[in-house]
């Protein structure tokens, strides 16, 4: 395969088949439930559709295969985009609010991340030093943020610092209370390590996260209930952003210091 867009699909659009089931007259699936073997193990599955006449990898994030940890499935997932050419990576997923003014439902495109997860030495192997300033790409974030502000009735967040926890389980209201003094806007488990893999290939990257709920200890208790409603109600309104983003992208002439960001490593490897 080859592509110079992808799209990694997170919780936000797990309840559809990304982008069959979206109707849009510039989308042609080509492929679907292509796997691939990687130095890693077995890829998950992957789309590969064209949106006018570029060609999209699309694949879904951790959470849907038993047995295989996170930072293994980013490593599959960011070897096949790194062989087929991906220069372009769009992400979404749910988070949960540090702001009572930020509501389950509102949008949010992140600009910079603290990483509190246990997977900071994942990668595929190469010898870079990779500098993340800018680490969501900024002409990607423009497109998205334009993207979310077609939909209506939506607070969409332009800015925010994205927490990045290991999970499977959620934060404790004393992790959340330390964040709140760190400037932390939102929290998730799923923007590490792919924004050091991204970095890693060469490519573009940036996410648009859907609120599905507070984070503990900031307006109440939350409910599993409304989780799971968010995650079927939205995944249309999702999967669409992402579309009109990307056409968004496809069809720009800016440009990023983001290729620039991955230098060789400094360190010199001396044989024993």
């Amino acid at each position: 395969m080859n592509a110079n867009f992808a799209i990694i699909g997170g919780s936000s659009t797990c309840s559809i088949r990304f982008p069959a089931d979206l109707p849009d007259a510039d989308v042609t699936v080509l492929q679907e439930n292509r796997t691939f073997t990687t130095p890693f193990g077995e890829s998950p599955p992957f789309t590969l559709f064209s949106l006018g006449r570029e060609q999209v990898l699309a694949c879904r994030m951790h959470g849907w295969r038993s047995g295989v940890a996170h930072g293994r499935s980013s490593q599959q997932i960011f070897w096949v985009l790194r062989e087929a050419g991906v220069h372009t990576i769009f992400a979404e997923g749910g988070v949960g609010s540090l702001r009572e003014d930020l509501t389950p439902g509102d949008l949010v495109i992140p600009h910079d991340y603290i990483d509190l997860s246990l997977r900071k030495d994942v990668s595929l192997g190469d010898d870079y030093l990779l500098i993340m300033r800018d680490p969501l790409c900024p002409r990607l974030r423009v497109a998205l943020i334009a993207g979310a502000e077609q939909v209506p009735g939506r607070k969409v967040l332009r800015e925010a610092v994205y927490a990045v926890t290991e999970g499977r389980h959620f934060e404790s209201r004393a992790e959340i209370s330390i964040f709140s003094q760190w400037q932390v806007t939102v929290v998730g488990q799923s923007l590490a390590p792919e924004v050091y893999l991204a970095r890693e290939i060469g490519a573009c990257y940036a996410g648009v996260h859907l609120v599905v709920n507070f984070a503990e200890g900031v307006s109440g208790d939350w409910s599993h209930d409304m989780l799971h409603d968010l995650f079927y109600s939205e995944a249309q309104t999702m999967g669409q952003l992402l579309l009109r983003s990307l056409r968004t992208v496809i069809h720009s002439t800016g440009n990023c210091s983001c290729a620039t960001l991955r230098k060789p490593s400094l360190v010199k490897k001396h044989l024993s």
